[in-house]
Order: C-alpha cells, then structure tokens, then sequence
C-alpha cells in the first residue's frame, strides 16, 4: 500500500515543484519570502488532530519539533536552489541524492537494511531516475566540464569567471537541501516509529510554525515579508497561490504516511517515477512558459530519458512482485 500512496505523492509533488518554480520566478523572487508564506501555513494542521486526538510527552513534542524545524531549514535551501535554474535541473540533483543520503542515515541511526531484491530494485531506480532527468547528453557534459575548468582556471587572477559561479552556488544548496531533506525523512520516520501517525505528523508542523516565527528576529527578512505584504499578490495569484499550498499539503501528508509504512531509503528511490511526471508536466507548459519552464527533448536526451522510464518501470515491477 506504501508503495501506491508514494507514487501517488510524486505525482502531485510535480506539479507543485513546477508551480513553486512559476511563483519563485515571477512572484516572490526571495527563497526567504516563499518559505514564510509556505511554513505559515503549518499552523492549520491542527485541524487534523480532531481525526485522532493525541498529545505528546515532552520528549515526543521535542523531536517532533525538531523534525519540523529541520523541514523548514530545508525548504530555504531547495527553494535557493530552485529559484536558481529551471525545475527539471534541481529536481533531479536533489532526487538522486536524497535516496543515497537517506539509505546511510536510515542505516546508521534507525538500522534499517534492504533485502537483496530491494536493494536491487534501489539502484534500479536510481539509476533510471538519474538517467530521466539527465538534461544533457553524455558529451555534452564532457564539452561543460571542460568549459567549467578553463573559466575557472582561466580566472585564477582575476578570480572565478562569473558564468561558473551559478552553478557552485547550485551544487551547494542542492546537495545540502538533499541531505537535510533526507535527515528530516529519517527524524520523522523515527517519530512515526515511536507515535501515531496523525498525533507525530501534526505536532512535527508545530516546529515549522516555530521557524516561521523565529524568521520574522531577522530585521532584513522581516522587511523583505512585509515588503511582500505590503505591495501583496493580485487576487489572480492569490487562488493560484492557495490551491499550490493545498496541493503540496496533500502531497506532503501523503509522503509522510507511506514513510510511515514503508523503508524511507526506499520510497525515496521512487523519486525517479516524480523526474517522469515532472518531465511530462513541463513538456505540456514548456509551449506556454518557455521562460520559466524549459526542457530540451533531442536525439540523445530523449533517448536517456525513455531508457530511465524503462528502468523506473523495471525497478516498480521489482518492488510489486
């Protein structure tokens, strides 16, 4: 069941992941900004309490806050790196890494190990997955790393050339939102393990609220919010707005629910299937929002990506069997 829930979650994590790339580039323009108004929202997940009344020691409430907490951290690093370059470049950096991060940190301090089918249906579908969301031929990349290197070398007087410096700056956030998203998928299944699911998921959102609030101690980025406030959304994007947070809502409920069930390093290699639904997505809006939504689908590319669709679809058949 696990498994058809997490699918399900990719799905519509795909289209929140491009709408947030939509919102960050023609509404907010701040990672700070757009993680506010996102971990505001946290708050109403109280609601969902009244399903199954609960409440935690101070123990519980403590990791669980610090679960929630660590999510927000999280959003400002995937929403920098996002902000930076198009969807379809810093899903796939941050989904390929996620799994890696996720496998040692569930090993190491929850002791979960894969079986020999599960591991293999693993690395299936991260390799399938890396492969779907490659946006560039193999010898494309070849021509980039040697582009890279003689403007970095090319610089060392002058200091780095200023085409190189983007994509540092991407690296960094994204492998550091990868492994800060895998610590909070292992501190939240830890969590799970350890109280009800509504009750743990409800009073980990307590922690993001926290976050948001310390946010507001920081005198620049509270002039950049109530800057947003301020000037406000159009009641165009305000609907536009809401229904993304709803959807990302139910998306992230849903993920938490099958972490609860399943083995965190394993649903994360099902990432690959939401590189799919993202590739899909753009490819239909790509027409509409050449500027903001951008794809390239040629000989070799195209290739890449139906070999990943074909091994996502090998390793899905591993894990259903």
């Amino acid at each position: 069941m696990w498994l058809f829930i997490a699918l399900f979650s990719y799905l519509i994590s795909a289209g929140v992941y491009t709408a947030d790339k939509f919102m960050l580039s023609n509404k907010f323009h701040s990672s700070i900004t757009y993680t506010f108004f996102v971990g505001i929202w946290s708050v109403f997940n109280f609601f969902i309490l009244i399903l199954d009344p609960w409440f935690p020691n101070w123990q519980q409430l403590a990791v669980g806050m610090s679960a929630g907490f660590l999510f927000l951290v999280t959003l400002v690093f995937w929403y920098k790196a996002l902000h930076q370059s198009e969807a379809t470049r810093v899903v796939p950096i941050v989904g390929a890494l996620i799994p890696i991060f996720s496998f040692l940190l569930s090993f190491l301090f929850l002791g979960q190990t894969l079986g020999e089918r599960q591991f293999l249906a693993f690395a299936v579908l991260i390799i399938g997955g890396i492969l779907i969301s490659a946006k560039y031929t193999r010898f494309y990349i070849l021509n980039e790393i040697k582009e890279s290197l003689k403007n970095v070398f090319g610089g060392t007087l002058g200091g780095i050339h200023a085409h190189y410096r983007p994509s540092s700056r991407l690296l960094r956030n994204s492998v550091i939102a990868a492994f800060l998203f895998a610590s909070y998928f292992v501190l939240i299944k830890y969590v799970y393990m350890t109280q009800p699911f509504i009750g743990g998921f409800v009073w980990s959102r307590l922690g993001s609220f926290v976050g948001v609030l310390l946010i507001l101690l920081v005198p620049d980025w509270r002039k950049m919010i109530k800057k947003k406030q301020k000037h406000g959304r159009s009641p165009k994007s305000l609907p536009f707005f809401f229904g993304v947070r709803l959807s990302a809502a139910l998306a992230f409920i849903l993920l938490n629910w099958a972490i609860s069930m399943g083995n965190v390093a394993l649903i994360n290699s099902l990432k690959g299937t939401q590189y799919l639904f993202l590739l899909l997505i753009v490819f239909v809006l790509s027409a509409k929002f050449p500027r903001v939504l951008k794809e390239e689908l040629r000989g070799g590319v195209l290739m890449q990506k139906v070999l990943g669709t074909f091994l996502i679809g090998i390793g899905l058949y591993m894990l259903m069997i």
